[in-house]
């Protein structure tokens, strides 16, 4: 039988060196693997660094041509996607510094609408080039002017026929005739209204920040201010005679110019908060205001009330010029009912298809 050796001393210790070595080594291997887990759960998930993206910002180059020759006028490059043509417009006013934005007309197609100014280019664009058509609108006002030079001329020049000024009546008629009391109403109801419109364009309406040409102003004035002195000039001569129903004729017809005034107001105020709080979405509705409830039966109630006005001041005065700018302001009032009632049509279409446009049924 082979006995089994039993090995040396040296060669004893020497195999227990190596085997506790790998023992060693293999625990400290474990402990490393441990620690460097942590460290990745401590420090979250692994993620690549970031790509840096470069963006491309897209100019517009925007070619005006007159609109009469089809001739250049100018190329207003380096037009960012986010700028509106009124952008172009001051940086065509800088290539061309005889034409003011303001009385700048551009459009897409030479027989097409003028465009807005608030139209954002991009919409515009179909390719990098965008060609517009140029017209010089001629001189402009602003709107504000525009309403606050239409309105203050019949206040002041009915104040002047009023006083009876030597050089429009003569004298000795004007200290011999005694002056009806619908004289002075006549003048106060005539202030009032004007006074109104005054009022209401510097703090009721929300006029744009557009102009208007300056030869549409003068017609507006020619045409306010005309009928004004005519109608003054009648009333407050020394011949005037009053109206033939005598006092109840003249408080009924004040009454409803009166009511006619505040209904007026009080639309213009509805349809003012709708425009500032840009409650758009539908058709202004009647509110607790009684005033209010016209919006029921017409789309265009402030024109409604304003044409009652004038009917009402031509039954309190019972004069012919009156009558004639009475007349004369329901055609062109229709006009511009019928006009708006269009729009509210395509916008409020299930809420005003049932409504006239200023008197119901008639218009």
């Amino acid at each position: 039988m082979h006995r089994r050796q039993k090995p040396s001393a040296p060669e004893h210790k020497r195999d227990l060196a190596a085997h506790g070595g790998a023992l060693s080594m293999s625990h400290n291997d474990t402990r490393t693997f441990f620690n460097f887990s942590q460290l990745v759960l401590s420090a979250g998930h692994l993620k690549s660094p970031p790509v840096l993206k470069h963006s491309k910002i897209t100019y517009f180059e925007v070619e005006i041509l007159d609109v009469q020759s089809k001739k250049q006028i100018c190329i207003v490059d380096k037009v960012t996607p986010s700028s509106t043509l009124l952008d172009v417009k001051h940086k065509f006013h800088k290539a061309c510094p005889q034409w003011y934005p303001s009385r700048v007309g551009l459009q897409l197609e030479r027989n097409g609408p003028y465009l807005k100014d608030s139209i954002n280019i991009q919409s515009l664009a179909v390719s990098s080039i965008i060609t517009l058509y140029f017209t010089d609108l001629g001189q402009q006002v602003s709107w504000t002017t525009f309403f606050l030079t239409e309105y203050t001329g019949p206040l002041l020049i009915y104040l002047l026929f009023y006083i009876r000024l030597s050089t429009i009546y003569d004298q000795v008629e004007s200290t011999k005739n005694f002056r009806h009391p619908v004289v002075h109403l006549a003048c106060f109801c005539h202030c009032l209204h004007y006074i109104r419109h005054l009022l209401e364009t510097l703090f009721v309406h929300k006029l744009s920040g557009g102009h208007t040409p300056l030869k549409n102003m003068i017609k507006g004035c020619a045409f306010y201010w005309g009928f004004t002195s005519w109608i003054a000039y009648y009333i407050n001569h020394p011949r005037y005679t009053p109206p033939s129903f005598g006092h109840r004729q003249v408080s009924f017809a004040a009454l409803a110019f009166l009511m006619c005034e505040a209904g007026n107001h009080f639309i213009n105020v509805a349809l003012a908060h709708e425009n500032h709080s840009g409650l758009k979405g539908c058709f202004p509705s009647p509110t607790y205001n009684p005033f209010t409830w016209l919006f029921l039966l017409v789309s265009c109630p402030n024109y409604t009330y304003e044409i009652g006005s004038w009917i009402s001041f031509t039954v309190m005065t019972q004069t012919l010029p009156v009558g004639i700018f009475a007349f004369l302001m329901v055609i062109q009032m229709s006009l511009w009912a019928q006009k708006k009632h269009k729009l509210y049509l395509k916008r409020f279409y299930p809420e005003v298809r049932r409504k006239a446009a200023m008197i119901p049924i008639i218009f």
